[in-house]
């Protein structure tokens, strides 16, 4: 499977958590979304862009997040493609791009959609 693999991004990847947040207003799974941004929020205020320990445990702390709101987007039938796509992204901010190609198709994402990579 295709995928992108970009440096890691944690404000970036807040950004994108703030997106499923967004997209997920309303519904039963906005709370764990909210929770999946918490470990990112301050790397976004502070525009931090350091790769050390602390920022990769925050990471693996969010990825724990996003993979089990990927898994309960799936189990919840909410899948749609641009939740799927956020959820790529967020992944590809965390250094896990390979691994966000898949949740994102999991999350809904159209496998056909011009923004997958090839």
């Amino acid at each position: 499977m295709a995928y992108f693999q970009i440096p890691l991004n944690l404000p970036h990847a807040a950004t994108v958590a703030s997106r499923i947040v967004r997209l997920l207003e309303g519904e039963p799974l906005q709370r764990q979304a909210e929770e999946l941004l918490e470990p990112l929020l301050v790397y976004q205020m502070t525009q931090d862009y350091s790769a050390n320990i602390t920022t990769y445990q925050a990471r693996d702390r969010a990825a724990e997040r996003g993979r089990k709101l990927a898994e309960g987007i799936a189990a919840a039938g909410l899948g749609r493609d641009r939740l799927g796509q956020c959820i790529r992204n967020l992944f590809e901010c965390l250094e896990l791009g390979e691994e966000g190609a898949r949740l994102g198709l999991l999350a809904g994402e159209n496998p056909e959609s011009m923004q997958r990579p090839k």
